[in-house]
């Protein structure tokens, strides 16, 4: 086997294991990077120099990727503070679950983290705001809470990601690199969404229904974390909520800026508004609407705005300081000779599209920083093969969402301790819903565009 593949491919495996232990990436990322560093030159013949390749690969990555996005994931996690704090992404979610009426509740629950990141709320407000709901519908329905991880997730990180016109920065990067818009390759994108959204509602249906004939309820004896009573109490069902339709208002405000033909493009045709323009409008028409719910006027909402804007700050240092290890691995002689095994291999452009987004994803354990890592190396190696970049903007967003969601992934790492559950007792329907779901998405597609679609 090829020694610098083998050092990258130490390292990923590195990364993960001390990941899955609790590490944070802020220590990881450098401290595998090293590892990267120091073994290069032994089995690889590349020579770099450890603190040179930090100060001139890794920090221009990671710094470059803050410079690129920064106001992305800061109007992102404003809204997604403004959504949370007034109730507004509660009322969403207490709606959407009230249709139910006690049926389907694992895949609902997917509906309604959907719903709410399609709609711009950050994936992490997301996971705090519908927790607490999941955990009284689960409860009325007698469910085990090992599905919740994977039901909440599966909403935030599959079709709503990749979904065409969606503001997730999975969409976004590739409008920045590629020159594509946020619909790109519009019917087969859409028809790969509705399938695997459906793919992913059967499969959290039958895994409750699975559970419950195996006896495994929510009164589970079995779980290593046990709730407190605390966790355990009602909601409070005289709580005055923002009107779900009011609620609904600026999220479709920014779909519509985003996707709408609003601005004159350079090659003569009509885009949206850039995503943090429009993330912007419905953070101003979110704060006008629930203005009143936030007590103190306006230190009340600048200690939210504060919020978020710390929040923001967490988020994109986290992910760009992966995409820094990303940038010292592009580098590497084992990385080159990678990306030559899979050209020699004489396969689909969107097979090696999807094969170097998902690698780089799962080397990174994040899926953002993956395609960033996979386009800014490789886009012209796509062009070469006669790519078509519509097509590889939609594949690349579906495929960084798989093999970032292996176990050291902190966004799952981050779910499974907030709900109270392990890698052991959750992450199998997590990784069906997460990875092996988006391949066969990526599949379709593939298949879809060889049609011509």
């Amino acid at each position: 086997m090829n020694l610098g593949i083998l050092v990258l491919l130490v390292a990923i495996i590195l990364f993960g294991l001390l990941a899955f232990r609790g590490i944070s990436a802020l220590i990881l990322a450098p401290l595998v990077t090293c590892f990267v560093l120091i073994l290069s030159p032994i089995f690889a013949g590349t020579d770099i120099a450890i603190l040179d390749g930090l100060k001139t690969q890794f920090m221009p990555a990671a710094a470059k990727y803050v410079s690129d996005y920064f106001l992305v994931f800061f109007m992102g996690a404003l809204f997604g503070a403004v959504y949370q704090f007034t109730g507004a992404a509660k009322s969403i979610a207490k709606w959407l679950a009230g249709m139910c009426k006690g049926k389907f509740v694992a895949p609902i629950i997917m509906c309604i983290t959907g719903v709410l990141t399609y709609g711009g709320i950050s994936g992490f407000v997301v996971f705090f705001v519908v927790y607490p709901i999941a955990l009284q519908m689960f409860r009325s329905a007698n469910l085990t809470r090992r599905l919740i991880p994977a039901a909440i997730s599966a909403g935030c990180w599959t079709w709503s990601m990749y979904g065409p016109g969606s503001p997730s920065i999975q969409n976004v990067i590739p409008i920045d690199i590629l020159g594509t818009t946020p619909t790109a390759a519009f019917i087969p994108s859409l028809i790969v969404t509705v399938a695997s959204f459906v793919m992913i509602f059967v499969w959290l249906e039958y895994r409750a229904r699975s559970f419950s004939k195996r006896g495994y309820y929510f009164d589970d004896p079995r779980l290593k974390t046990q709730l407190s009573p605390e966790e355990l109490q009602e909601d409070d069902p005289h709580e005055v909520l923002p009107n779900p339709y009011v609620a609904l208002i600026p999220i479709g405000v920014i779909l519509l800026l985003f996707n709408g033909p609003w601005l004159l493009q350079e090659d003569g045709t009509r885009g949206g508004f850039p995503v943090e323009t429009s993330v912007f409008a419905g953070v101003l028409l979110a704060t006008i609407l629930f203005f009143p719910r936030i007590e103190g006027g306006i230190n009340g909402w600048l200690k939210v705005f504060n919020k978020g804007a710390a929040d923001s700050g967490v988020s994109i240092l986290n992910t760009a300081i992966v995409v820094g290890f990303g940038g010292v691995v592009q580098n590497t002689k084992g990385f080159g000779d990678l990306v030559s095994s899979l050209q020699n291999l004489d396969m689909n452009p969107l097979l090696f599209v999807m094969i170097t987004v998902a690698v780089c994803a799962g080397a990174c354990g994040s899926a953002s920083g993956g395609m960033g890592v996979a386009f800014n190396a490789l886009k012209d190696v796509y062009a070469a093969l006669g790519a078509n970049f519509e097509y590889v903007h939609r594949i690349g967003a579906i495929a960084a969402g798989t093999l970032d969601t292996l176990p050291h992934q902190g966004a799952q790492i981050t779910l499974l301790g907030i709900c109270k559950v392990t890698h052991k007792e959750a992450y199998f329907d997590i990784a069906v819903t997460q990875i092996a779901i988006p391949f066969i998405t990526c599949f379709l597609f593939i298949a879809l565009a060889s049609m011509g679609l």
